[in-house]
């Protein structure tokens, strides 16, 4: 009859080798008291680090900053210097009309009544339609001069611009002066709204 051993008065659980672990084996604490031997904890992964996307203007998720001035917010340029060229071109047709009608006037000048108030009236109108004319030529050619160093600003105003011109030219749409400002109105405020025209004109600037 064996009685267990009186320096460690719990001894081993039965059915547990007491031996040394098996070869391969991970070493660990050793065991005391008959409690399992615990296995060493592993290392956390570390996170994949999320992926970067392109960054628009200000630092926000979008179409990446342009170095270079895109073909839409180009397009929108060449219009705008077509439309100035327009509005010349309009102002040179009016200054002939009004030549025609003070030479008229001159001709009737011996007659009083409402042939001479009528060509006073029409002289004017006209000079006030130049006064307009050049003031259209002249927005348009200083946006169209803004688009490679201006702000967002520059595109708004072509596309309040462009909406102004559509409206003036819907009394002469069947024209051969209306069509073509009628269309190119339409491009511009289409090109300058592009997400590219705005990515332009809101790039940082250093």
């Amino acid at each position: 009859m064996s009685y267990p051993n009186q320096h460690n008065p719990y001894g081993a659980p039965q059915g547990q080798p007491q031996g040394p672990p098996p070869q391969g084996h991970p070493q660990g604490p050793p065991a005391q008291y008959g409690y399992p031997q615990q296995q060493p904890m592993q290392p956390q992964q570390p996170y994949a680090p999320f992926p970067a996307g392109p960054m628009g203007p200000g630092g926000m998720p979008g179409i990446p900053t342009p170095h270079q001035m895109p073909g839409n917010t180009k397009a929108a340029r060449v219009m705008l210097f077509v439309l100035a060229a327009t509005g010349v071109f309009g102002i040179i047709g009016v200054t002939v009309v009004l030549n025609q009608l003070s030479s008229n006037s001159a001709r009737y000048d011996g007659f009083g009544g409402d042939t001479q108030s009528m060509l006073n009236a029409g002289k004017g109108v006209l000079v006030v339609v130049m006064i307009l004319m050049a003031a259209y030529a002249a927005a348009a050619l200083v946006l169209a001069l803004q688009y490679s160093k201006g702000g967002n600003g520059i595109r708004i105003g072509s596309i309040i611009f462009g909406a102004v011109s559509v409206l003036c030219s819907i009394p002469f749409a069947l024209s051969l002066y209306g069509i073509p400002n009628f269309a190119l109105s339409i491009l511009v405020i289409v090109f300058a709204a592009k997400q590219e025209s705005q990515a332009w004109f809101m790039r940082p600037r250093y």
